[in-house]
């Protein structure tokens, strides 16, 4: 039966941390998605495709949530992804409007060096998020915005992503455009 189980799980050492490095945001419908021959929960190839690269430190995170109905036989995964991005710049926000009017899929890469697509088939959604600047001067003057998807499985892991490198072990070209610091 493809439910059964196929191994357990030791307590693993406490060799990680939490934390995103940085986000990817692709346009839905340029990825290409080929998974390991193996191992359906790796990808191997994204196709050839431009990722826009927000770099993140901080309030950010990425979650996923799981509801299995025994009344419906459904299982989904809901995956969300909190973003802070200091500073408000007018190309910033031509491009987060751009960003909420579409529906991205999303590379989220971590410092334990994973690296996950969030939104494969759906893409994700922009839910809702702000644009503020604080009443005191140590307050946040940026942006916050919280992405969601619903998916079948969990986000998938991309083989072979390091630390440095989280489209490194994909089989095709990954063009990567990072911002300026301004």
């Amino acid at each position: 039966m493809a439910c059964d189980l196929s191994l357990g799980r030791k307590v693993p050492c406490k060799n990680v941390v939490g934390g995103i490095k940085a986000v990817y945001f692709i346009d839905y419908g340029d990825i290409t998605i080929a998974y390991d021959s193996t191992d359906t929960d790796l990808i191997e190839d994204l196709g050839a495709v431009t990722a826009y690269k927000y770099e993140l430190k901080g309030n950010s995170s990425f979650e996923q949530t799981f509801t299995a109905s025994r009344e419906n036989g459904t299982t989904f995964f809901e995956q969300t992804l909190n973003l802070t991005l200091t500073k408000l710049t007018k190309e910033d926000n031509k491009e987060l409007k751009l960003l909420a009017y579409g529906r991205p899929q999303v590379v989220v890469h971590d410092y334990n060096g994973n690296a996950f697509l969030m939104g494969a088939e759906h893409g994700a959604e922009v839910s809702g998020g702000t644009i503020v600047t604080g009443g005191a001067m140590g307050d946040l003057s940026g942006y916050t915005l919280t992405l969601s998807a619903q998916e079948q499985v969990p986000a998938n892991f991309l083989e072979g992503s390091t630390e440095a490198d989280p489209f490194g072990g994909l089989t095709s070209t990954v063009t990567v455009t990072a911002g300026t610091n301004s």
